[in-house]
């Protein structure tokens, strides 16, 4: 079966984690991905050596892309690249701005002497402004952004435990190639496209800040909801964290009568209605703590589960590993296979196969050849 970007050939300058994120799911979806590495590579390579050796960020990120060493201070590499990019239908790159157009490579200057091609720039503030020039890493747009002040409990803000920014600043890349690879379907022009992770990250923050702004700014108060009791975690008796989500006075009702045994709280003025429980938080999440911390926690589960009560145990990195519902894929590493959670979407009647990890410079003998070069001293060095 033919896969939806088949045929495409896209050629990225990228590190870290945002620009592979994007280039990724491009690869997944079957184009070709071209993977521009500096001679000492991508640094996510040296971020840890969790898989076999290997860079847990490198693995996640990097299946099914083609290794290419690049020096951009010697002319036969930039001719290499130009060469690339003149048969690219997508170019993506997250250097900091300004980098590539001082080697001669200006977004610019690509869009009109390759009027096909789609440029899509990845940077912490984007191209122009006060912030362009700043260093930008994730934890450092989630404290500019707000992101880790409405992230935490009482005491302080925190970090989001993932890459939030790179993961969301790469997604929203990959769909905007997508709508200018479909508005080129019917154009024949590329596009320039700018994503910044400091606007990824502004635009996932408009609830919070359209709250401030009217009067009633968020509060940190952890894993619970700020308006709604019982609506957090308790815990059981064998040290699980449980989490229910009791959003309405209908939920309460079964909730008192099929798992904390006591029809009674369903009509109680103190805890009939939503309202009621809220002015009652501390007595009301008094009554549900004592009857979870009397049982364990899968007995629990399954009486939640047969009440119907909205639940999730929380979870740590190892119960996740050992989810029923996790699934997974296994790629190819240089050094052995690897079994990571699987990507998001499932498509009925597509199956999908994911290429290896590929080593540094592992193809770039064959492309230099492909496009015409001879093997660079770099790479007979290495030889």
């Amino acid at each position: 079966m033919t896969l939806p970007l088949e045929g495409l050939l896209v050629v990225s300058i990228e590190q870290a984690v945002a620009a592979p994120q994007c280039t990724c799911r491009m690869a997944d979806a079957g184009a070709r991905v071209i993977k521009v590495e500096r001679p000492e590579g991508d640094f996510a390579r040296g971020y840890d050596h969790i898989v076999h050796g290997e860079s847990a960020h490198f693995v996640w990120l990097n299946r099914g892309k083609q290794s290419v060493v690049i020096d951009l201070t010697k002319d036969d590499d930039k001719a290499l690249l130009e060469a690339m990019l003149a048969k690219a239908d997508v170019f993506v790159q997250n250097l900091k701005p300004g980098a590539l157009a001082k080697q001669g490579f200006a977004v610019k200057r690509l869009r009109q002497d390759y009027p096909r091609l789609i440029c899509c720039s990845i940077s912490g503030y984007g191209e122009s402004g006060p912030y362009a020039r700043r260093k930008a890493y994730d934890l450092l747009i989630q404290a500019e952004s707000g992101i880790s002040s409405v992230t935490g409990g009482p005491e302080g803000p925190a970090r989001v435990g993932v890459s939030i920014v790179d993961i969301a600043c790469g997604l929203e890349a990959y769909e905007s190639i997508l709508e200018a690879l479909i508005a080129r379907g019917r154009s024949g022009e590329g596009a320039e496209i700018s994503i910044s992770m400091f606007d990824a990250m502004a635009e996932w923050m408009a609830i919070p800040l359209l709250n401030q702004e009217w009067g009633t700014p968020f509060k940190r108060i952890g894993l619970a909801h700020p308006t709604i009791a019982p609506y957090g975690v308790f815990k059981t008796r064998d040290g699980a964290d449980i989490l229910i989500a009791i959003q309405n006075d209908r939920e309460w009702r079964v909730l008192a009568e099929k798992v904390l045994g006591d029809t009674s709280l369903g009509t109680s003025e103190k805890f009939a209605t939503v309202p009621s429980r809220q002015r009652h938080r501390d007595e009301t999440n008094a009554k549900v703590a004592a009857v979870f911390a009397a049982h364990d926690v899968e007995p629990l589960m399954q009486k939640l589960a047969a009440a119907d009560i909205a639940f999730a145990r929380v979870n740590d990195s190892e119960l996740l590993g050992k989810h029923p519902h996790l699934r997974r894929i296994t790629v190819d590493t240089p050094s052995g296979p690897a079994s990571i959670p699987a990507p998001g979407p499932l498509r009925a009647g597509e199956p999908r196969q994911y290429g290896p990890v590929p080593s540094l410079g592992a193809h770039t003998q064959m492309v230099r050849k492909e496009f015409g070069f001879g093997v660079s001293r770099a790479q007979r060095s290495t030889q």
